[in-house]
């Protein structure tokens, strides 16, 4: 039988659309893996939800049992009440990060995974881990852009 594969996830943003980073600590037995990224452009909650992304696609074995460990209530809510999954039926339709929630699903319906919701910078060693991953990441002089982030999405905020 497989381990239980551990997955800590946070996302950050300077500014909120500002730029950003996620970070990513995935543990399995002896093992520990830790990605980070950061971009020009872009949002908190996309940062949050590309964590969990990176961390699932960072997995070799399909079927593979996850504890997704986050403090996006964005995150953990719109999978363990089903939210994404009414989105999808509706073509994601006036729904923001669509192209995330899109590459979410193809790899989140590979593997049997779970979402525990963490309250943030509450002493939670691997989420402090994720953070620091994450602010590094966005800190860092050449940063990527983040090619599904829409500016267009934000304006409408103001309306």
């Amino acid at each position: 039988m497989l381990n239980e594969i551990t997955i800590y996830t946070d996302g950050a943003s300077s500014g909120n659309p500002g730029p950003g980073g996620f970070g990513v600590v995935l543990v399995s037995g002896k093992y520990r893996l830790e990605k980070s990224a950061g971009f020009r452009l872009t949002t908190n909650n996309r940062m949050e939800l590309m964590a969990v992304i990176e961390g699932l696609e960072a997995l070799k074995i399909a079927g593979s049992r996850v504890v997704v460990y986050t403090d996006s209530k964005y995150v953990a809510d719109s999978v363990e009440k089903g939210w994404v999954f009414q989105w999808e039926s509706k073509a994601f339709k006036k729904k923001k990060n669509q192209d995330l929630w899109i590459r979410f699903l193809k790899i989140y319906r590979k593997h049997n995974v779970r979402f525990v919701w963490i309250k943030g910078h509450a002493n939670n060693t691997e989420n402090e881990i994720c953070d620091g991953l994450a602010v590094d990441a966005y800190s860092k002089s050449s940063l990527t852009e983040d090619a599904g982030y829409c500016p267009e999405d934000e304006k409408n905020k103001l309306l």
